[in-house]
Order: structure tokens, then sequence, then C-alpha cells
């Protein structure tokens, strides 16, 4: 996949600056004019993940930055199958992933931002973090019973802990990109249609019925009051040092494709490479070679 189409590609659903944000001006059934057919999207999907592959391994054994991919959406838009696909290629050992639900007992008594900072990715590595802080401003905006549930001093539980809590989440996105880490927040954009389709097949469909689940078609209630808060969330928080990635969620194929473009952007920035080795260190990988050479046998200048 050719770099230069990858960066358009993803720059026309990055959200840089937030000021003046409207989720109405992105269409969740957009595919940036492509048609392609199955066969084509997942041959031109393991082309990214081929690049992605190639970057992830520098990324790796550079040890310097660490990414931070959060994946944000409402119900059923595609977000598991996102990271199962676009990730199919890069090495385990360098990517951690981390799903959110609702917080435990112990969670609750710390800071909302604590257990997703103790899920952040060391240097070297990818973190995938599947939900975010991002539900402190999304769920728990729209039903009260979960921020009553926090247990939080009154004095702190005013009319502007949500725009309070957005600004701690920028200013700790912003800690996190002085520290070497890239963030990078994908929110998959589904419209209402394409979700109920999904639902109804998960229940017409016995091999998807295990995905289903009523509490999620009854948030479907609150469908406008989540736009809102996700609108509100992004234009908060949207900056060039953690940007927004308002993905169209109505096609997975091409859902994968922006997420995949997204990340190698990201990490073609970086301009990754392989260690380079002191001329000491380099005195002794020839010496090393010499000796195992010798020793086996072998002719040093056959060796592969």
């Amino acid at each position: 996949m050719d770099i230069k189409r990858v960066n358009k590609l993803a720059a026309r659903y990055r959200i840089e600056n937030g000021k003046g944000f409207h989720l109405k001006d992105y269409e969740p059934g957009d595919t940036a004019g492509l048609d392609l057919g199955k066969g084509e999207a997942n041959s031109l999907l393991q082309d990214g993940i081929a690049l992605l592959r190639e970057l992830q391994d520098k990324l790796y054994a550079q040890d310097r930055w660490a990414v931070l991919c959060i994946f944000q959406a409402m119900d059923a838009a595609g977000k598991d199958g996102a990271i199962k696909h676009v990730f199919s290629g890069v090495n385990p050992q360098g990517v951690r992933v981390a799903s959110f639900k609702a917080p435990s007992a112990a969670e609750r008594d710390h800071d909302f931002l604590w257990r997703h900072v103790c899920a952040l990715p060391a240097r070297g590595e990818i973190g995938i973090h599947n939900r975010s802080w991002y539900e402190e401003v999304l769920v728990a905006r729209i039903h009260p019973e979960i921020l009553a549930a926090q247990a939080l001093p009154a004095a702190v539980r005013t009319k502007r802990i949500w725009e309070e809590r957005l600004q701690d989440i920028a200013g700790f996105e912003r800690y996190l990109a002085r520290q070497g880490t890239v963030v990078l927040k994908f929110f998959l954009h589904l419209s209402k249609e394409e979700q109920r389709r999904r639902f109804l097949s998960r229940i017409d469909e016995p091999e998807k019925n295990w995905k289903f689940s009523l509490a999620d078609v009854k948030e479907r209630a609150y469908w406008d009051e989540y736009q809102t808060a996700y609108e509100k969330a992004i234009r908060a928080t949207a900056e060039t040092h953690a940007p927004w990635y308002v993905v169209p969620a109505d096609n997975k194929w091409f859902t994968r494709l922006v997420v995949a473009a997204a990340l190698a952007t990201a990490l073609d920035a970086l301009k990754l490479h392989y260690p380079v080795l002191s001329p000491e260190a380099m005195s002794h990988l020839h010496e090393a070679r010499r000796d195992l050479a010798e020793g086996d046998g072998a002719n040093p200048a056959g060796d592969a």
C-alpha cells in the first residue's frame, strides 16, 4: 500500500482541532468514493497489514515510542472486528490489549483514570483500549446512577463535572504525548439504521446469538444523547498530538481500511528505524561472528 495514499485516506477522517466540530458533517456510510468487492477490499487491507507489520517491528526494536489506540463506538459498530483484522499481522509480543467493562468496586474507589493508567503501553508497544476513559463522559453522563455509584464528594460533583473531566482527559493526553506516547482515538461512526440491521442479524443467525444483548437494544433509546455526548467529547479533546478519527462504520471493510491507514500514517511519521549499534558494539558483533564461524568450520564469507 502506497504511504501517500494511506496518508490521504487517514487525513479525510482525522480531527485535530475540535473547534466547530459537528458529527452530522460525517457520513457513517462514506467510503471515500471506493467501490470494492470483498476480495478487493481484503487484498487492500492485507497490503496495509503488511505495512503495519514492518512499522511495528521497528517500533518494538527501537523501544522509544509507545502508541495508544483508543476505540469508542455505539454497540455493534465493529470495534472487536476492526481490532481483530487490523492487528492480525503484527507481533503479539509488542501489542497490549485491554477491554474495559463496568468498573469494579475496587476501581470505583480510585479516580476515573486509574484503571486505564494501569493498562498503558510500555515503550515499543502498541496499546489497544477497547473503550476507555471516555466512557466517563459518555455512558456516565447519560446514566446518572453510574456517577452516583462512584461515591464522589458532593463538593466535586458539580454541574461542571463533565466539562472538568474533559479538561482532565485533554490534559492527561497532552502529558502522554510529552512522554513519548502517541495517542490515536477512533470513533467508529455507525448509523442507527445499520445498528438495527446488525442487531437483527445477531438474533436471526444462530452463530451470532451469543453477541446479542437486550441491554444494547435498550441503549438505543438514548441514541441522540450519545451522539451529543460524543460530539462534545471530540470537540473538547481533539488535538494535533491526540487526534480523533471519525471512522465511517456502516461498511466494515472500509472501517478497517481507515483504521489501518490512520495507524500506518502515525507510525510512519515517527521516522522509525532499527537501532544503530555503536562502533564498539559492532566490533563485538564481528568478533562473535568470527568465533562462531571458526568454531563451526564454516566460511564466514558464505554465511547467510
